[in-house]
């Protein structure tokens, strides 16, 4: 019974590190674009003719980078809200 009541809340204390730590990674994304957009204003200012090609390619860039973030947020929500009932369901 004790040995249940301890399993269940070590499962519940990983569950909620793991999802706070997947819920950071949305840091990396924001950063990164930050950096790229700002590159891809720089590039713009010395060549403007090149508009387009630097627009595309920063976008598609962005998106790409946003998955991270995307993946990272899925993660955690997984780990707040259907990990600690299918932990609990295992330790029944």
């Amino acid at each position: 019974m004790e040995f249940q009541l301890l399993a269940k809340g070590i499962a519940l204390a990983g569950c909620a590190i793991g999802a706070g730590c997947s819920l950071i990674s949305g840091i990396g994304p924001g950063i990164g674009e930050g950096n790229a957009v700002a590159k891809a204003l720089e590039a713009i200012g010395r060549q403007p003719e090149c508009k387009g090609d630097v627009t595309s390619t920063m976008l598609l860039g962005c998106a790409v980078a946003e998955t991270t973030g995307i993946y990272g947020f899925v993660t955690g929500l997984l780990l707040i809200f259907v990990a600690p009932g299918m932990f609990m369901n295992f330790l029944a």
